[in-house]
């Protein structure tokens, strides 16, 4: 079985001055990645950078992360996840943010577990494995 890494996780390691490779000691044999998701919300925080010296320090570490994690695809297969489960949690009248239902649905589709802190919202998702780092 395998991991993908949820964003909260990838911006811990940055805000701890973490290096990356310490997010899997422990489990260099799984195989592990993240969501194209992650990659556009990590995208995000270096436009959003409210200096250019924190801006230029968040591109040098995304650009790490890109060149470290496997980035799985929000593919066909993914997309009649991610569908079906929304439509499950809307029959329940619960809400999870678009972008961990990608990240979600990419995990089941790969039978992988999600590391996250986010306990609450991907808790709701029936079927997914969930585990806190």
């Amino acid at each position: 079985m395998g991991v993908i890494f949820d964003t909260s996780e990838i911006i811990t390691l940055e805000r701890n001055r973490q290096e990356i490779e310490e997010i899997v000691r422990g489990r260099e044999d799984e195989p592990f990645g993240i969501s194209v998701v992650t990659v556009a919300e990590l995208l995000h925080g270096v436009e959003r950078a409210d200096t250019e010296v924190r801006k230029i320090n968040r591109q040098a570490f995304v650009e790490k992360v890109m060149e470290f994690f496997p980035t799985f695809p929000f593919d066909i297969a993914v997309a009649r996840i991610y569908a079906h489960i929304w439509a499950s949690l809307a029959k329940r009248n619960l809400l999870v943010g678009a972008h961990d239902l990608i990240i979600a649905a990419t995990a089941i589709s790969l039978n992988y577990t999600v590391i996250t802190s986010n306990i609450r919202d991907y808790g709701k998702i029936e079927g997914l494995k969930v585990e806190r780092r």
